[in-house]
């Protein structure tokens, strides 16, 4: 069965993507811990991390590198965080995080509830820095 990431990427269910290319792409998190919180998922279905290819992992982390540029550019933060989990979703993802204090990492406390116009808004800023 095709993970949620699948079904996004196939355009199946919506989302606020920040960029895309043929083996990747970078959308805000439905379920962010902060503002600007992206996730950066390989099109490839794999369900850990360490599972991946050298070449897509690789690849991960150059896409996941220009995204974090962009995030930290759009969004007031101190630097951009980034953490591999891996527990909720069985399809590889990076979550990129905006961090102005080391709870914004927090991925079990209460998730933000951020309009649709400000996820747009958020999204925009983010696509305007890469």
């Amino acid at each position: 069965m095709p993970s949620i990431f699948t079904k996004i990427i196939q355009g199946e269910i919506p989302s606020y993507k920040i960029a895309e290319n043929e083996e990747f792409i970078a959308i805000l998190d439905a379920f962010p811990v902060v503002k600007g919180h992206v996730l950066v998922i390989p099109k490839k279905e794999v369900n850990k991390i360490f599972d991946l290819d050298q070449s897509t992992y690789s690849g991960l982390m150059d896409f996941a590198y220009e995204i974090a540029q962009g995030i930290e550019k759009a969004i007031p933060c101190l630097r951009v965080g980034m953490a591999v989990v891996g527990l909720e979703v069985p399809h590889v993802h990076v979550h990129l995080i905006p961090l102005n204090s080391m709870g914004d990492m927090n991925f079990s406390g209460p998730k933000l509830e951020i309009s649709k116009e400000e996820m747009t808004e958020i999204a925009e800023k983010i696509i305007a820095q890469l």
